[in-house]
């Protein structure tokens, strides 16, 4: 939109203070830039697959929550790397769950959808509470995982009711050990790995 020219000292106060706006805006969409860029420096997906995966997993959840069919009769996870969807939790039968994953399954991008969702009584607050607290020891575990080179943010962790599901690009070095190190974590009962090996 073309700015207006004022008389006088008015003209240098709104050119400035629309110099000021402009270089907010682009302050704001350096910032922005610079956040997806720092989030992505040691990702080995690329930009536009991490975007993917958000749109994929926010899609899903939504999808999930709006449906009173499903989300009464379940209550199931999502989360997307690499284009690659993982599905896990608990389900009333095991027909709500496949339901889900055929939904999810046509979602643009998606590449494959993992159906892990079992079929027993839902999580309660205490089991979901502990869930959480057994995802995060297990990634501040990994921080201490000797492999040269390998960066614990390229693994998806998440967990229910002690089974452990780790999602990710690793190499086929790091692969086994990630899983034999979790493994040995106090609390899990079972890993389940749906890695997809990176070639460096």
């Amino acid at each position: 939109m073309p700015l207006k020219r004022l008389p006088g000292s008015h003209a240098l106060g709104a050119t400035v203070l629309c110099c000021a706006l402009l270089l907010h805006g682009c302050t704001a969409a350096i910032i922005a830039t610079s956040a997806t860029l720092a989030s992505t420096m040691h990702d080995r997906r690329t930009t536009d697959a991490v975007m993917d995966d958000q749109e994929i997993k926010l899609r899903a959840r939504a999808t999930l929550s709006n449906s009173t069919e499903l989300s009464s009769r379940s209550r199931m996870h999502v989360t997307s790397y690499n284009r690659r969807v993982l599905i896990f939790g608990q389900a009333e039968s095991s027909a709500v769950a496949t339901k889900f994953a055929h939904i999810v399954s046509r979602q643009p991008k998606v590449k494959a959808v993992y159906n892990e969702v079992e079929v027993a009584p839902l999580a309660s607050a205490k089991e979901l509470s502990a869930d959480a607290v057994l995802t995060s020891r297990i990634k501040t575990s990994l921080l201490r995982l000797g492999v040269k080179g390998f960066d614990p943010s390229r693994v998806n962790v998440s967990s229910s009711q002690g089974n452990v599901y780790l999602i990710g690009l690793v190499t086929a070095q790091e692969g086994p050990q990630i899983i034999e190190h979790v493994r040995g974590v106090s609390g899990v009962k079972k890993v389940i790995d749906i890695f997809e090996y990176y070639e460096r």
